[in-house]
């Protein structure tokens, strides 16, 4: 190791201890004992251009174990990114781009947001799918235009979490060979040494996932040059890079514990540790000339392969000129003319339909207009009717079409979908039972978080499945997925809705749940209904009957509102006509989405629901939240508890999603 190197490797570790004691908050440990190794990578590997973040072709990195962002925030600073020293001494702060936990979006060259353990590694499990799609579909002998890397760091934290053995077992099945883990094997966590909670392996489970596995010492520079020569070497699995770090390095009283994982090294501490570093004790952040110059060499590297790729794309173009224009569209996220067009066509009309069948006839038409429609279900392909049809799937090794066999691993699934989205290129979806989305929650709020345009599709989506009983009925599902911002709920109640929710989705380009039934649905009658787009304003007029006498609010609407989402529309529109019968004015409203009707001008919501109405909500689900539209608990039919286990319409009659039970409910609303 060198003079230079070892000043460049003490400043990572320095800036990154600095800025936490600055915060008075931080993880100071990570970040000191995994500098040389990140070192490494990002002066003599990744391949990254620091003024064009955004470039397709470069190696992503991903910093699972996000609580050490410092050691990521330290390295962007020192290669060149727009992120300046005052943004490291703001560290953790009220309006700083350097928050806790790496987030994409808010700092360039952070690629995912990161902190939940394990999901760094499990969203770099979809980059590298999506890497290997992409090569497929474009790249042509003597004309590659996607060939990168996708570099993860990991923590025995990680390797602990659940999730990264579903990542893990999926990427090693695909043979994913361009995804390397990189694992900052320091054997503490928070409680103290991993020993504690653990036994096994992590080096021995990885190669029986299939995995090459390389040991190293993590402070060895050569050593770890070699190791990552030897996993891009080897593109026929994925590697893990176990390299033997020491958490707190440099500390003299901390290096090897679990002092130095979540809290500041405290003043003196630090003091020590400059000392024994060779570090000068003033200023803090200190970045020495010599390294700033050495670092920064990562622009004019960047500047040559993006340069290089430009003419390899240039070339590509003058021999494949279709296949660029389309490669350049993907990437740029744009839509092909007509799309929607085609896909409000396959609606059959008056046929009745499971929502769910419908998502798959949406699926097959979005497949063959966007091209780049990728994905599949957690092993229940045939009841989500999530394949698509006449296409091949991801194999191990290589891509024969665009359906993912994810096999039983949910939370997997929902993180690789993110990781496609995230690389850009390809619109992913994921699909599965919608009780199962428990399984899914950390990466739905993460995609949320992100603003990605991940489509999960969700079906079975209430007691409407029936004799396989509470376990499988989902309940409080709809609400929980309701109360993740930014993620959009759609369920709808018919055909078209269910087309409508689809482009939706598609068009919005931002994170979409998609509810649907299991049993058949009978087409809505509509009478109001705009042409075309109701569902995009999240709920709408349905029908409306007169009624004899002066039975309506001051402001001439009907006094009486009933809402229903997705089977329960029926059900209002039968209580509806018994109400008629009784001289009730009584107005039905689609809501397939809370999100989508709060997106929209309060004149608008008023006009659906208004002010002086009376309402009752019909969900065959939790009625948590729905005092927001009816204005009172005891105006919601819902489920107050767990289903059972017997035929759908039973369960429909027993559970009171009746017209009669409804029809009563309004009447005792409007009870004085």
């Amino acid at each position: 190791m060198s003079l230079l190197d070892t000043l460049c490797i003490n400043t990572i570790r320095m800036l990154s201890a600095d800025a936490v004691q600055a915060a008075r908050s931080g993880h100071p440990g990570m970040p000191m004992g995994a500098a040389s190794m990140a070192y490494v990578l990002w002066t003599r590997f990744l391949k990254h251009n620091p003024a064009n973040p955004r470039w397709t072709d470069r190696d992503r990195f991903v910093l699972s174990a996000g609580h050490g962002s410092m050691l990521l925030y330290s390295l962007l600073h020192l290669t060149g990114y727009d992120l300046p020293i005052g943004e490291l001494r703001s560290f953790r702060q009220w309006g700083a781009k350097t928050a806790g936990h790496p987030e994409y979006g808010l700092v360039p060259g952070v690629e995912v947001t990161t902190g939940p353990l394990g999901q760094g590694l499990a969203h770099a499990v979809g980059m590298a799918m999506a890497e290997r799609f992409l090569a497929a579909r474009f790249n042509r002998p003597g004309h590659e235009v996607v060939g990168h890397h996708t570099y993860v760091l990991v923590g025995d934290g990680d390797l602990m979490e659940g999730l990264s053995h579903e990542a893990a077992s999926l990427a090693g099945h695909l043979r994913l060979g361009k995804l390397i883990c990189l694992f900052d094997d320091n054997r503490i966590t928070i409680e103290g040494p991993t020993a504690l909670a653990t036994s096994d392996d992590p080096r021995r489970r990885f190669e029986a996932y299939g995995w090459q596995v390389l040991e190293v010492d993590g402070n060895d520079l050569g050593a770890v040059s070699v190791a990552i020569e030897g996993a891009k070497a080897q593109e026929e699995t994925p590697t893990l890079i176990a390299a033997r770090t020491h958490i707190g390095h440099g500390s003299p009283n901390k290096q090897d514990k679990a002092s130095s994982h979540g809290a500041p090294l405290g003043d003196e501490e630090l003091r020590l540790t400059k000392e024994a570093l060779g570090w000068p004790p003033e200023p803090t952040f200190h970045v020495p000339e010599e390294v700033s110059r050495h670092m920064r060499e990562a622009m004019e590297r960047g500047e040559a392969w993006e340069r290089e790729w430009q003419a390899r794309l240039t070339a590509y173009t003058r021999s494949f000129p279709a296949e660029s224009a389309l490669f350049t569209r993907w990437q740029a996220g744009e839509l092909p003319a007509g799309w929607e067009v085609s896909l409000l066509a396959t609606n059959d009309g008056g046929e009745a339909s499971a929502t769910r069948s419908v998502s798959g006839r949406a699926i097959q038409v979005l497949a063959d207009q966007l091209g780049n429609l990728v994905g599949g279900s957690a092993d229940l392909g045939p009841s989500n009717n999530t394949a698509i049809k006449d296409a091949g799937a991801f194999v191990p090794g290589r891509v024969e079409g665009p359906n993912v066999h994810f096999g039983v691993r949910e939370h997997a699934m929902a993180a690789a979908v993110n990781g496609m989205a995230l690389h850009g290129g390809l619109r992913p979806y994921g699909g599965t039972f919608l009780v199962f989305s428990d399984y899914m929650r950390p990466s739905l709020r993460l995609a949320a978080m992100m603003g990605t345009p991940s489509i999960f599709v969700f079906t079975h989506d209430s007691i409407g499945v029936g004799e396989d009983g509470p376990t499988h009925q989902p309940i409080e599902h709809i609400a929980a997925l309701r109360a993740i911002p930014g993620l959009t709920v759609i369920r709808p109640a018919d055909a078209r809705e269910t087309l409508e929710a689809w482009q939706v989705a598609i068009a919005r380009g931002k994170p979409t749940a998609l509810v649907l039934t299991r049993q058949k649905l009978p087409a809505l009658s509509r009478v109001r209904m705009p042409a075309e787009g109701a569902v995009a304003q999240g709920a709408y007029v349905l029908t409306e009957t007169s009624a004899s006498g002066d039975d309506r609010a001051a402001d001439g609407h009907p006094r009486l509102v009933l809402i229903g989402t997705g089977s329960e529309v029926q059900v209002c529109l039968q209580a509806q006509k018994r109400l008629e019968g009784k001289g009730i004015a009584t107005r039905v409203v689609s809501m397939p989405s809370w999100e989508l009707f709060e997106e929209q001008p309060a004149s608008y919501q008023r006009s659906v629901l208004p002010p002086g109405s009376v309402r009752l909500a019909v969900e065959a689900a939790s009625p948590f939240g729905w005092e927001r539209y009816t204005g009172r608990s005891d105006a919601i039919v819902g489920m107050e508890r767990f289903g059972a286990s017997a035929p759908a319409d039973v369960l429909f009659e027993k559970f009171g999603f009746t017209a009669e039970n409804v029809t009563a409910r309004a009447m005792d609303l409007l009870t004085p």
